[in-house]
């Protein structure tokens, strides 16, 4: 039995295809399986019972489960052991087994009975963050637990730099619907690590006051064009700085391929040879009215939900989308960048049959703490938007899960 005396040794275990045992099913095997699934080693579980998780890792094959109770053999040619039962009696019997076959085993009800602890561990792009206690009076699971969650979002947001080695190219990333805590931790990773950031008006903004001092920031809508080549100009800054040998990040509203124009970008970068990395991101279509506290589906209202661009009037010759189908759906609508548009797309989806009382909610600069909600129907949507001088980005629900607000039980 290790000396109380002494800290743990850290190292790091290579359990592929290396039998492993883990002995019960319950919590504690249900959060560690996991982990030792994707390390790929061969499992196998004793327990005569599992939580339905576990026994789910069982049937799709990631685990062998022997259902019984532990016996005296079952370690055997392991390399490796969680014993992790409410049976103190049949732990002690494990993991003395263990210690005669030399066996590392983990005990989740005696820590100091066993001979390995399972440190709190957290993983970003390549680095694993693994942190023990020194020493045996101090581990405090709550501790160890703060300072890699700490450490690993250091890591990711750019406070705590790592060299690595980036291949220069382009990342199109989904900054999400506004509020900078919302982008995805490869988006904000990806931007810690730029040399140059071309940014849309929709992208969170407060981001990029968090970048380091030699970081190029270009703001898309400052670059000079003409009024037909918008897309074309953001197109060559974005080679002409990837050809620079440059990391460069295309930082969207929403989500790059929603309505976003990134793979317009992407042919464009990958004509010229350029590797391209999507982030996918939150959309506005969903998130947005969900912080609005509208569902954009709900069991009884909405089996269904559908996403258009009301950039173009629907008596515009260029729409593409088909408002009489639009009409006849039964589920909710979900218009993007409609707001200067709203009036007539309500009037086309009331001349094709939408009841003119399907309730309307617009809501501007969502998730944002500008935010704010203006509720109509379809007849009072274009006057009311109007009035209440609602203003782009503004997201648009049509449909009954307007008035399933769960919020208002709230105040």
């Amino acid at each position: 039995m290790p000396s109380p005396q002494h800290p743990a040794y850290p190292v790091g275990l290579r359990l592929t295809n290396r039998r492993t045992i883990v002995i019960g099913g319950g919590q504690v095997a249900q959060r560690r399986l996991p982990a030792l699934i994707a390390a790929g080693a061969d499992i196998t579980l004793i327990s005569p019972s599992a939580t339905p998780s576990v026994e789910a890792m069982a049937d799709a094959g990631e685990i062998t489960w022997t259902r019984r109770r532990y016996e005296e053999g079952d370690l055997t040619g392991a390399w490796y052991v969680l014993v992790a039962t409410a049976d103190r009696a049949a732990n002690d019997l494990a993991s003395a087994e263990a210690e005669r076959n030399r066996t590392w085993c983990v005990r989740s009800d005696d820590a100091e009975a066993a001979t390995a602890w399972t440190p709190a561990t957290g993983r970003t792009e390549g680095v694993t963050v693994a942190v023990l206690s020194t020493e045996a009076a101090d581990r405090d699971p709550r501790r160890t637990a703060a300072v890699r969650d700490a450490l690993v979002e250091a890591l990711r947001d750019g406070t705590v730099t790592a060299e690595r080695t980036r291949t220069p190219g382009v990342a199109l990333v989904g900054g999400g619907p506004g509020d900078p805590d919302l982008i995805t931790i490869r988006g904000r990773r990806l931007l810690a690590e730029a040399d140059v950031v071309i940014a849309d008006r929709l992208g969170p903004r407060d981001l990029l006051d968090e970048l380091p001092p030699h970081v190029e920031v270009i703001d898309a809508a400052k670059i000079p064009y003409g009024r037909q080549m918008v897309q074309e100009a953001i197109n060559q800054a974005l080679i002409d700085h990837a050809k620079q040998g440059k990391a460069v990040v295309r930082l969207k509203g929403g989500d790059p391929y929603v309505f976003g124009r990134g793979m317009e970008e992407a042919q464009a970068l990958a004509a010229e040879g350029i590797p391209v990395t999507v982030v996918p991101g939150i959309s506005s279509s969903i998130s947005v009215p969900g912080a609005a506290g509208i569902p954009v589906t709900h069991r009884g209202v909405a089996h269904e939900f559908t996403v258009v661009s009301g950039h173009v009037a629907p008596d515009d010759a260029r729409s593409l989308v088909d408002w009489s189908a639009m009409a006849r759906l039964t589920g909710t609508l979900v218009i993007l960048m409609g707001v200067d548009k709203i009036g007539k797309i309500a009037e086309a989806l009331i001349a094709h049959g939408k009841p003119a009382d399907t309730p309307v909610a617009l809501v501007q600069e969502g998730t944002t703490s500008a935010q704010r909600r203006v509720d109509a129907t379809l007849a009072t949507v274009g006057e009311r938007a109007v009035a209440e001088g609602v203003k782009p980005p503004a997201v648009i629900v049509v449909g009954a899960v307007v008035h399933e607000n769960p919020m208002r039980h709230q105040r």
